[in-house]
């Protein structure tokens, strides 16, 4: 069932079964797994996702509304090694993170040396409060995305002032758009001609984009140098030709970047000189959203983290696949 991607219902029809007789073989199988004990682990990713909407139920005794079901679950991810995920804990808050991590041996979670996550101080609190000794590191898409919500938010911005309305596909800033939130190293010498042109003869607002798409690039001229072995005057100068072409642009959005990127500048650092990212963390979300679609949608919280570790953790399927034989 979980190689082949199908359902509990749909493993039911398959086997002639009913749901609760396949839930509950299914059911032991997978707690067998999530059972065991971890593996070390040396890099922790950790990571939010949606699972539905939030569940309310009212309290007999009191008549108030409580919270039956979080809408987010937070999953712990082997971010360096092979072991996907390893649990999963509903809600966001440092204290979720905190109660799922007190769950673990004081042994395993010495061994964690580094703790990759998204800009969320949320993890990072619970991070600096639950594994005091390890190191974060903020992973470079969500440091990029950010600079690019930072262009759009630019442009719509300048568009409503200096034109008093919305864009239009006939604004040289609005045909633009596209291309300002792609690399520069992807953009052909005539794409990166032409948007640079028609910006520059847009006059006040071209330029203003082009500055803005200038500090982003100087950004990622900044990420980019992980993994190479740069040294700390390299990454320094980097630095430094970033925070002060953002300081002279004169634009809120632009200066507001390079403050949030000097405060995350620790966590920042510790991916440039490790490469660390929480990019298996981000995968395992891609399936976990997979597997909810596929089931459209789940009523009971526990059984959709069950599915989820099953789906996503390597031993959990080797496990399932020799109990079905």
């Amino acid at each position: 069932m979980c190689d082949a991607g199908s359902t509990i219902i749909q493993a039911g029809r398959d086997l002639h079964l009913s749901w609760p007789t396949v839930m509950d073989a299914f059911r032991a199988a997978g707690q067998a797994v999530t059972a065991a004990p971890l593996q070390p682990v040396q890099v922790l990713g950790i990571d939010e996702t949606r699972r539905g909407r939030a569940q309310w139920r009212q309290n007999p005794d009191t008549g108030r509304w409580e919270l039956a079901a979080n809408q987010c679950h937070t999953g712990s991810v082997d971010a360096f090694g092979i072991q996907g995920l390893l649990g999963q804990v509903e809600g966001r808050a440092p204290s979720d993170v905190l109660a799922w991590l007190s769950t673990t041996p004081l042994q395993w979670r010495r061994q964690i040396c580094f703790d990759a996550i998204d800009m969320s101080t949320t993890y990072r609190a619970a991070i600096r409060t639950g594994l005091p000794h390890a190191t974060v590191v903020v992973d470079h898409f969500h440091v990029v995305q950010l600079a690019n919500k930072m262009l759009n938010i630019v442009r719509r911005r300048i568009t409503a002032t200096l034109r008093g309305r919305r864009g239009r596909a006939t604004d040289p800033e609005w045909k633009a758009r596209r291309r300002l939130l792609r690399n520069r190293e992807d953009l052909t010498d005539q794409q990166f001609t032409s948007m640079w042109n028609a910006l520059i003869d847009a006059g006040a607002i071209g330029m203003t984009l082009l500055t803005a798409w200038i500090a982003k690039e100087r950004l990622r001229d900044l990420l980019a140098v992980a993994r190479t072995g740069a040294d700390r005057h390299c990454i320094g100068q980097l630095r430094f030709k970033f925070l002060t072409w953002c300081a002279d642009s004169d634009i809120p959005e632009v200066r507001q970047l390079a403050v949030t990127v000097d405060r995350w500048w620790p966590e920042i650092e510790a991916f440039i000189a490790t490469g660390h990212s929480n990019a298996k963390s981000e995968g395992i979300n891609r399936m976990i959203n997979l597997t909810a679609c596929a089931a459209h949608g789940f009523r009971n919280p526990a059984n959709q983290r069950l599915r989820t570790r099953c789906v996503t953790t390597r031993r959990a399927r080797g496990h399932l696949r020799t109990a079905q034989l």
